[in-house]
């Protein structure tokens, strides 16, 4: 996974439910584990955008739910800053679930705006995305 330039503030801790963004099938996510995620014993994992996370999912088609699957946070609501100066934020948490922990993506097209860290470490992300910010 490529470093971010920017300071992004993980908002989203273990255990969150967070909706998608792409037409995989799932609906709701929540969010199991945080992959590459180094803590102190006994605090819980959190993540942020363009952090890798396990999920599950919570609602969606029949033959998705109840099932484990890697995804990418696209959106957070809370404001991280880059180093330009400017801060970002979002107006919803969102998700975009994977075919595998390459980063491929299982849909075929997003909805909504996706923060343009995302689009830096994760290229087959990017290029399924209708508007980088």
């Amino acid at each position: 996974m490529k470093a971010l330039k920017s300071n992004v503030i993980k908002s989203l801790p273990s255990q969150a439910y967070v909706a998608t963004c792409d037409n995989s099938g799932a609906k709701i996510l929540k969010i199991v584990a945080v992959k590459g995620s180094k803590t102190s014993r006994g605090r819980i994992p959190t993540a942020g955008v363009g952090d890798l996370v396990l999920a599950s999912v919570k609602k969606g088609k029949l033959e998705m739910r109840k099932t484990v699957v890697p995804a990418i946070i696209v959106r957070q609501k809370k404001e991280y800053r880059r180093p330009d100066g400017m801060r970002i934020k979002f107006e919803d948490n969102a998700a975009v679930v994977l075919k595998d922990e390459k980063g491929n993506p299982k849909g075929t097209l997003l909805k909504g705006p996706i923060a343009k860290e995302v689009a830096e470490r994760w290229p087959a992300v990017a290029k399924l995305a209708s508007m980088i910010i």
